[in-house]
């Protein structure tokens, strides 16, 4: 079942749950910069909804705080965003990777990673099951 679009705060309550594990709503609260910190109740709400969406789940109850952890991967959702942005261009990459080549945000290390999964591929080591 594909999961909804996230926004931006959304991701990054995902990413402190993905980077904690299991976690209340204070503790992902606290993984904000001071100065940036969302309200308590600011996250704490943004973590309901995101209960509501099914990427993130109640997992016990301690005292009055509930225990939330991701249900979801953050690789799925990296994929999903991927998809997704592959999807403006109608499934080009190209325009993607000159972008990424005259931001210099693509390095020769990462094009010899790319070709070695790619031959990884060719050869059926990399395929999901």
């Amino acid at each position: 079942m594909p999961f909804p679009k996230l926004s931006k705060l959304e991701l990054q309550i995902m990413e402190a749950l993905w980077t904690l594990g299991a976690s209340s709503v204070r503790e992902v609260q606290e993984r904000f910069p001071e100065k940036k910190r969302p309200a308590y109740t600011t996250v704490q709400t943004m973590i309901y909804r995101l209960e509501a969406k099914r990427v993130l789940r109640r997992v016990k109850k301690i005292g009055n705080a509930h225990i939330f952890e991701a249900a979801v991967s953050r690789d799925a959702v990296q994929r999903r965003f991927i998809d997704e942005l592959l999807g403006l261009f109608d499934g080009r990459m190209q325009p993607v990777m000159a972008h990424l080549v005259e931001t210099g945000k693509l390095t020769l290390e990462d094009v010899r990673d790319a070709e070695k999964r790619l031959r990884e591929l060719a050869a059926g080591k990399g395929r999901k099951e």
